[in-house]
């Protein structure tokens, strides 16, 4: 029988994404922590969980940490995708570049990481995906275009995912935080 939940926190290097792995440690998950500073394995080795250096933004280290997590605990039970912030600035001056680059930062990370997560899940009987989104995903805001716009994107790909996953027992949700003093 399987006596622990475990999560898989993104970006949980510092800031927001390192509270909610001090969080969901003190209500007794294991964790498996990813960022990209490093911040994440410190963090972990605290937590008594792991932790790995790597991207949001590239399939490969998602792929890795899940696999990780896998091998260490043999389950994952939720996965909070937390990122950094995309590129900003003036509405029409940001570049292509930037925009494809809000794009794995803030939709297609949490896409791929359901790629690799929702077979586990539908074995498990369940889990649950926390995105961390804004509140300027419904009420745009000028000053963060990029992230205003893909966060609107990912509340879409959150309620498709959810409709169709439901049935198996997996929820997704965004939260959409203002601004945090992290």
């Amino acid at each position: 029988m399987i006596n622990h939940k475990v999560a898989v926190v993104t970006a949980a290097g510092r800031g927001m994404g390192a509270a909610i792995a001090r969080g969901l440690a003190g209500v007794g998950y294991k964790l498996a922590l990813l960022s990209n500073s490093g911040g994440a394995e410190a963090l972990a080795q605290e937590l008594g969980g792991v932790g790995m250096t790597g991207s949001v933004t590239e399939p490969a280290d998602l792929a890795k940490m899940v696999e990780r997590a896998m091998a260490v605990y043999g389950r994952i039970d939720a996965v909070v995708n937390n990122t950094g912030h995309p590129p900003k600035g003036a509405l029409l001056e940001i570049p292509d570049d930037a925009w494809h680059q809000g794009l794995d930062i803030v939709l297609l990370n949490v896409v791929r990481m359901a790629r690799l997560v929702t077979p586990i899940m539908i074995e498990q009987g369940g889990g649950a995906i926390v995105n961390i989104s804004t509140f300027a995903a419904f009420e745009p805001c000028p000053s963060f275009p990029v992230s205003s716009s893909l966060r609107a994107a990912l509340a879409s790909y959150t309620k498709l995912y959810a409709d169709q996953y439901a049935a198996q027992g997996i929820r997704m949700n965004n939260l959409l935080p203002g601004f945090i003093d992290s």
